[in-house]
């Protein structure tokens, strides 16, 4: 399974999915009838978390084709993307929490034998080991197999979530901080807390087409517990205007389409693409990544008619650099949710306002209306998106 890392393939593997989008979707969904094989999912999951292209792109595309009730488990399936990402915006404690469990928990596992057998395929449980070899080899797994294989890790081996959500970051493709995060959280009973995700050989058999039918996985799932977390907080607020005097474009790999947030007009002297901002990346996630920004360079410099570069690094000596080249005292970048791209980013925006540069992060329109109704549960923000999406409200973006 390959991922041509550029926006025409994202547009192309869109364009022959729309039709697959309806009932097919919904009744084929989850299955995983294995790497090389067709699938009922979309596979557009690493296009869409790099944003090269966007979640409005996909619903429209879809529900041109579908009515809403024809397509609600795809359109579901994009949107829960969207809320992972708010509800982690207003609860940034979370990301916080998870970093620092991560580093605690890979000190006190170092050597053993069991983390080791995890993350080389070793343990001898069937489906489990398959999935290590095809997640560090293609980047990529089915979302039934995620639940499968973080059910496994955490209940079966008795291994620290923290640490199978970090393999995942450090090998998925499409692997993002909210959504890994909280899903990884979800199956092990802190998300909702007390309601877990139990994996069973009879589910695991019945949906991968009997490929793999597992021995010896715990029934039992325990949530697992933890302090209370800090409530929400408000969403950081977003300029007013737009900048008006000469800027230079940055853009990360949070958002590879800066096209569709920016006017053509928009006052960029230089751009810069850098793709550095997460230290977890695998090799097939880095591979991947490097390529789309390459791809994105062109496009950039293209739809705005300026010099740009690409850097393998967000390094802010490099970017302070870029900027005084340009003669500009502004950068302008699409807005990096709760992640690694956006502690990087906050790093920089300091070290930049020591020399008089400010960094101004723009936020997507799609983001700005859907992120605030993300305070509760999943149902209740779909309901609002599907309204603003009937509505209209979210077709610009």
């Amino acid at each position: 399974m390959t991922f041509p890392p550029t926006r025409d393939e994202a547009l192309r593997r869109l364009a022959a999915f729309v039709p697959q989008a309806g009932h097919a979707y919904g009744a084929g969904r989850n299955i995983d009838p294995g790497p090389a094989q067709p699938t009922a999912v979309s596979r557009l999951s690493p296009y869409l978390r790099h944003r090269l292209i966007t979640e409005a792109e996909v619903i429209a595309a879809v529900l041109a084709e579908h009515d809403a009730r024809a397509a609600e488990k795809y359109v579901q399936e994009v949107l829960w993307r969207t809320y992972w990402k708010g509800w982690l915006e207003m609860r940034p404690a979370v990301w916080a929490r998870f970093c620092a469990e991560r580093d605690h928990q890979a000190q006190a596992f170092v050597g053993s034998p069991t983390l080791h057998a995890a993350q080389t395929g070793q343990t001898g449980i069937e489906g489990f080991d398959d999935w290590v070899g095809e997640l560090v080899q293609t980047g990529y797994l089915h979302n039934h197999a995620r639940m499968w294989f973080a059910s496994i890790w955490i209940f079966t081996l008795k291994l620290p979530w923290s640490l199978g959500a970090d393999f995942f970051l450090r090998h998925l493709v499409d692997a993002d901080a909210a959504s890994n995060t909280l899903s990884w959280r979800w199956v092990a009973g802190l998300q909702t807390p007390g309601k877990t995700y139990l994996a069973t050989a009879d589910n695991i058999a019945r949906n991968t087409n009997q490929r793999f039918a597992p021995k010896g996985l715990t029934t039992e799932a325990t949530a697992l517990t933890e302090f209370p977390l800090p409530g929400p907080i408000a969403l950081a607020e977003q300029p007013v205007a737009p900048i008006s005097e000469p800027a230079m474009l940055l853009v990360t790999s949070e958002d590879l389409h800066p096209e569709s947030v920016f006017e053509s007009a928009s006052p960029f002297v230089a751009a810069v693409v850098a793709t550095d901002g997460q230290k977890l990346w695998g090799e097939a996630a880095r591979r991947f990544v490097e390529a789309a920004a390459r791809d994105t360079t062109m496009r950039v410099s293209a739809a705005f008619g300026c010099p740009t570069t690409w850097h393998d690094s967000m390094d802010p000596e490099r970017l302070l650099a870029a900027a005084r080249a340009a003669g500009v005292r502004h950068i302008v970048t699409p807005y990096a949710p709760v992640g690694p791209v956006a502690d990087a980013l906050a790093a920089i925006a300091s070290r930049l306002a020591v020399e008089g540069v400010t960094l101004v992060q723009v936020r997507r329109r799609w983001d700005e209306r859907l992120w605030p109704h993300a305070t509760k549960g999943f149902f209740p923000f779909k309901a609002k998106a599907m309204a603003s999406l009937a509505a209209g409200d979210l077709s610009a973006d």
